[in-house]
């Protein structure tokens, strides 16, 4: 009978090889390139739509990403103050409530605002209840109404994890790439 014997630094390669497949098992962002936009630029986060059965999942979202781009160096970050909540899962008015939003944004003299649709945000059933947050994003050239930038994106988490630092993960990573051009 033949025995192996593993060294401590295969067995760490190993571990760390384990970890990293874990890791990468725990989310997925489909992202597109970094565009070119200017920083001292005025930003408007506009309404997220919120497809999920978790009330205020939308405008949780959004609070989210209004201090993460104030963290990003994004001078001038307005919230868009109008009907911004849907009245049920599927009122299907998400195309006039963003018109609607997008006119505010042009009133105010916004050159980019940042929309989200929140796919999921809850704690999954089961004997560990890890969190879990689907987002996808898009950076809008107000003026225009041309998509600049969109990415999206689903993570979980540890049982023990909360769901907005989850929301707030996955929401820092995508936002890394769309203003990762900003100047």
């Amino acid at each position: 009978m033949t025995h192996r014997i593993f060294s401590a630094s295969r067995i760490r390669l190993l571990a760390g090889a384990a970890l990293l497949a874990l890791l990468a098992a725990c989310s997925t962002l489909d992202q597109g390139q970094s565009p070119a936009l200017e920083k001292n630029a005025s930003w408007a986060v506009l309404p997220f739509e919120n497809h999920t059965e978790t009330p205020m999942a939308g405008s949780r979202a959004e609070s989210i990403a209004t201090a993460l781009l104030s963290s990003r160096g994004i001078g001038s970050v307005k919230r868009y103050t109008g009907e911004a909540q849907q009245e049920t899962l599927f009122d299907g008015r998400d195309a006039k409530r963003r018109e609607d939003a997008l006119a505010w944004a042009r009133s105010e003299g916004v050159r980019y605002a940042l929309l989200g649709a929140v796919d999921e945000w809850r704690y999954k059933v089961g004997v560990d209840g890890e969190p879990a947050v689907g987002v996808a994003l898009e950076i809008v050239d107000v003026d225009s109404g041309a998509t600049v930038w969109s990415g999206a994106g689903g993570q979980s988490g540890w049982s023990r994890e909360a769901l907005s630092a989850v929301g707030q993960k996955l929401i820092r990573k995508l936002l890394g790439t769309g203003l990762a051009g900003t100047r």
